[in-house]
């Protein structure tokens, strides 16, 4: 059994204490913590865990065998180098850190303890449909990818979140699966601004046309809509020399009936990526038995803060802004 701290137990990491607790073999949530007190603490009688306030404390607890951060980015940097100094395997949310010379100085430091403690959160990684995707262009079957065709869309958010931010914490879901779909590197952004719907507060584009280009050529274009009025929508499409292939169609239960056609549309992350969120912790907990982590690691978190920190310049300015990445350890 792995006892696990969730360090943040906001919506992200309620839910991943939940699924700890109900729907992954082989965990106990041991320790729970969050500057919310009482939020925290009512979690942690609920599962039968122990209360610690401060984060680092419970990362070095003698009944912690493994880390969950959820907790807010900017704490990330102190709290995943607490898991190297306590030697304990760590999934970090998104994002790994707030800027580029911090994600980096993780990659240092993990690479001079000589073994993978880091799983940074990409559950798309872990969802069936991209798995087979990413299997299917590795094949060769389709040939060379040459474009890919993205779409994030939200039903909504508040009006606090800015078009930086709809690159930084959706976008990034892109970023990251460009370069596990393709296996190439990002090496250009630029963003795009077209007319804002009368949702987005003033100053604020919504929707966005953001463009990728990568190492080998592929062109990506990812559409970001957060504010849709609609529902959440993911979707790719690859674009390949010998043919296409698409998911995130939300093709289930399709009714005909009384003159109407039609079906359901995912109404959150939960519900169309609540898999995936499973199968990443049952891979975390899998691992962090053994002593070590699997799937995205410390050096997709560092990509991943790389293209968006030349995406949110490319959202300010109107202009491609290149990206280069340090050397790999």
């Amino acid at each position: 059994m792995v006892n696990v701290a969730v360090i943040g137990v906001g919506a992200m990491g309620a839910f991943h204490a939940d699924a700890l607790s109900h729907r992954v073999r082989g965990a106990r949530v041991s320790v729970v913590s969050d500057l919310d007190a009482d939020r925290a603490g009512a979690l942690a009688e609920t599962l039968g865990a122990r209360f610690e306030p401060d984060p680092i404390a419970a990362i070095g607890s003698s009944d912690v065998d493994a880390v969950v951060l959820a907790s807010p980015g900017f704490a990330h940097e102190k709290q995943v180098l607490a898991c190297f100094d306590a030697g304990k395997p760590v999934l970090c949310e998104k994002p790994l850190t707030m800027d580029e010379r911090s994600a980096y100085a993780l990659v240092q430091a993990e690479a001079e303890l000589g073994r993978r403690l880091v799983q940074v959160g990409f559950m798309r990684r872990f969802d069936r449909e991209y798995a087979a995707l990413r299997a299917l262009v590795e094949s060769g079957e389709l040939g060379r990818p040459l474009m890919l065709h993205c779409v994030h869309r939200n039903p909504a958010v508040p009006d606090s979140f800015t078009s930086e931010m709809a690159l930084a914490d959706s976008v990034v879901h892109e970023v990251d699966c460009v370069r596990f779909l393709l296996g190439q590197e990002i090496v250009a952004v630029t963003a795009l601004r077209p007319a804002a719907t009368g949702s987005a507060p003033e100053g604020v584009s919504d929707p966005m046309l953001v463009l990728f280009e990568t190492e080998a050529g592929t062109l990506v274009d990812v559409e970001s809509f957060v504010r849709t009025g609609v529902a959440y929508e993911v979707r790719t499409e690859l674009v390949a020399e010998h043919g296409m292939a698409t998911i995130g169609l939300d093709q289930n239960l399709l009714l005909r009936t009384a003159g109407r056609w039609g079906g359901a549309i995912a109404a959150d992350f939960v519900e169309r990526f609540g898999q995936a969120y499973d199968s990443q912790l049952q891979a975390f907990v899998d691992a962090a038995a053994q002593g070590t982590v699997t799937g995205p690691d410390v050096w997709d978190g560092y990509a991943a803060v790389a293209v968006c920190t030349a995406g949110v310049e490319a959202v300010s300015t109107g202009c491609r802004v290149e990206i280069t990445l340090g050397a790999r350890p």
